[in-house]
């Protein structure tokens, strides 16, 4: 008998690992059939995907209210498909509000739940924990400390290493990179990352290209910008948030395909917190992260977080130091960014220092083999 699997992702990380955990599924039953939620990427893995992730890709309480509408419309097909179809099993990848919404809704059912790379609540809104516990029926963590997180409190939890690690690779190295795309290589590459959502985006790119114009009046060589076009967003969305503007000053590169390739080619990145820091840690590139949200999400959230945490990048979580600069909030600025990028670029002591921190990162995020780990854990589930 052929068994139907849900599968939600609610963003772009979610859905690039959702698609390998997929194909590794299959892999191993190729009878299966999936459903859910996602984009290109479960789409390309043979997910009939029901509702366009990127429709209620946002960040904050400030940003959900003007996306309720899709979020309704989201939740009203999944929990019907659920009703009607009763899957063997669903997967829910990060992207929690919504998606332990969507788990009460299985638990009634009888449906068993696997979350696979769950909320950073070791961060913040801890009391989810129960709320997880109560509705999941066997956790999936993809950072190292994780594990022990969760077992401490009572949940099936267990350490699959992380996906990146099966995935981040790259098909050229830089020379063949800037040949690529017409760039000089004795030129410096910066990488402009602001994220995955709409939201980030609006707030974080006019700002990146406004830090982008002050690095370029301070060199005496010519720079070259390289812009990621996360599948989550649409070009006309960056142009439309200043990429437009700057034409005449800045060498700006959209860069639509090979992500990992121009990553790999920056000799620094100004990146938004999360999933990519860890991407560009593997690809040994130094970074500035970056966080900024709405001054309203920012007072609620400060109700909400672990008062302990004393990081909130990825990379310095690991290591529990300081290996990259964080900036937040009123440091998310075109001086403050600039500042650090150029320390990362011209002082050679600093930069190697951050090197050193970047190959300690690498080495605790353990082996690869995540996607098939977890896929090993979800079968446990399905009866």
């Amino acid at each position: 008998m052929n068994k139907k699997v849900m599968i939600i992702a609610g963003e772009a990380s979610g859905d690039m690992h959702g698609a390998k955990l997929v194909t590794a599924m299959l892999a191993k039953r190729p009878n299966l059939s999936f459903c859910g939620m996602g984009g290109k990427g479960l789409i390309a893995a043979g997910v009939d995907v029901l509702f366009d992730a990127k429709k209620i890709a946002v960040v904050g309480l400030a940003e959900v209210f003007s996306h309720l509408p899709d979020i309704l419309r989201a939740r009203k097909i999944l929990r019907t498909t659920l009703m009607e179809e009763r899957p063997s099993l669903l997967i829910l990848i990060d992207f929690p509000d919504f998606n332990l919404m969507l788990a009460k809704f299985a638990k009634k059912l009888g449906i068993p739940v696997f979350y696979y790379i769950t909320p950073q609540v070791w961060a913040w809104r801890t009391g989810r924990v129960k709320t997880i516990g109560e509705r999941v029926d066997r956790v999936g963590v993809i950072l190292p400390f994780e594990e022990e997180f969760f077992r401490n409190r009572g949940l099936a939890a267990d350490y699959v290493g992380h996906p990146l690690l099966d995935s981040v690779n790259t098909t050229c190295d830089r020379d063949e990179f800037c040949r690529l795309h017409g760039i000089d290589t004795d030129q410096l590459c910066v990488g402009l990352i602001p994220g995955s959502r709409n939201k980030e985006i609006a707030t974080l790119l006019p700002i990146l290209l406004q830090t982008a114009l002050r690095l370029q009046k301070k060199s005496r060589k010519k720079m070259v910008f390289l812009l990621p076009l996360a599948s989550t967003i649409s070009e006309e969305k960056i142009r439309e948030n200043g990429l437009d503007d700057f034409g005449q000053e800045l060498d700006v590169r959209l860069i639509k395909e090979n992500r990992y390739d121009m990553m790999a080619a920056c000799d620094a990145a100004i990146v938004v917190s999360g999933t990519v820091t860890l991407e560009l840690a593997l690809l040994d590139t130094p970074m500035v992260v970056v966080y900024k949200v709405s001054p309203a999400t920012y007072r609620f959230g400060r109700m909400l977080i672990n008062k302990d945490l004393k990081y909130f990048s990825l990379v310095n979580l690991i290591t529990d130091s300081d290996v990259v600069p964080e900036l937040f909030q009123s440091e998310v600025s075109p001086e403050r960014i600039e500042e650090e990028v150029s320390t990362i670029l011209f002082d050679s002591q600093q930069r190697n220092k951050m090197l050193q921190g970047l190959e300690l990162v690498r080495n605790r995020m353990g082996e690869a083999g995540a996607s098939d780990k977890a896929a090993n854990l979800a079968f446990s589930l399905i009866p």
